[in-house]
């Protein structure tokens, strides 16, 4: 899921993170939406113990906008603990002046937004408003120094995030954050953003609409090489890091949420960088039988 750097009103394009991955040509110029998070705090340290990279040059930036609610439910570790927002009939929240009108949803509203495994698609989508209450900021580098919440995921998620990072190390690959919780209001604005570049069809192919994006649950995280490059860009198939979130995320409770070959299925175009945290059992089960979150949760019914 692509992503921006913002610089006040007007910003040029990096990286935008969406659902999915596109990135818009290098140069490109945006409107900016309102930042809510504080700006230049630096690079945060690495899992094991290096410094953070800062912002990378390119590709290596994002959009970190979009107020952040605390009206979420408490974190579980699989289990429904309440609803964590209020609950909607189909209607979004107020958009601000200057985005496209969105339309009423009648999507189904997932019943437990708050459970780890819980599954949200093209089909069904989060309660109006929904905005976890215990986001954190992992200690990981990740490859921008702006104080965003795109830094930010669910406690649970967060902690076993950084174990994932400090196991790769070990082995030779140093992994970053590349764009993790988004606001509902930060949504609008990306998915609007790709509609008026490509079109609404293609723009679903790669991009969540808004109260549909997974990076919305706090349980997800874009991932790169330290330096940024490929960051959220299908070139990053085929890199060591890619490699090995392959191969071990699910030990930490992770899964490639949008594989490949499985396109029909989860009706995003693959994205080996997109982490999504399910708890370890979860995590095993749906890797090692080479399910999708959409397949392994029909089969739970």
């Amino acid at each position: 899921m692509k992503l921006t750097k913002m610089l006040a009103l007007v910003t040029t394009v990096a990286i935008l993170s969406g659902c999915g991955g596109k990135a818009p040509a290098p140069g490109t110029v945006v409107p900016a939406p309102v930042q809510s998070g504080q700006s230049g705090a630096g690079s945060q340290s690495g899992s094991g113990g290096q410094a953070g990279t800062g912002s990378q040059s390119g590709t290596g930036n994002q959009s970190g906008t979009g107020s952040q609610s605390g009206t979420g439910g408490q974190s579980g570790t699989g289990g429904q603990t309440g609803t964590g927002s209020q609950s909607g009939t189909g209607g979004q929240a107020a958009d601000k002046p200057g985005q496209t009108k969105r339309p009423i949803d009648n999507s189904p509203v997932v019943p437990n937004p708050n459970d780890i495994t819980m599954m949200i698609n093209k089909s069904v989508r989060l309660p109006d408003g929904y905005a976890p209450a215990d986001l954190v900021e992992p200690k990981v580098r990740f490859i921008f120094s702006e104080k965003h919440e795109k830094r930010l995921m669910r406690q649970e998620a967060a902690r076993a995030l950084e174990q994932m990072f400090a196991a790769a190390e070990k082995d030779g690959v140093i992994l970053a954050g590349v764009s993790g919780y988004r606001s509902y209001e930060t949504q609008v604005w990306l998915f609007d953003y790709y509609v008026k570049q490509d079109g609404l069809e293609k723009a679903r192919t790669y991009s969540a609409e808004p109260g549909h994006s997974e990076h919305q649950t706090g349980l997800t995280m874009d991932v790169s090489g330290s330096t940024g490059a490929c960051a959220a860009d299908t070139c990053f198939e085929g890199t060591p890091e890619a490699a090995w979130l392959a191969k071990r995320s699910a030990e930490f409770g992770f899964i490639v949420r949008y594989p490949k070959g499985k396109e029909s299925v989860t009706g995003y175009t693959y994205e080996p960088w997109h982490m999504r945290y399910v708890g370890v059992a979860a995590a095993k089960e749906i890797s090692g039988a080479g399910l999708t979150l959409e397949e392994w949760s029909s089969k739970k019914r």
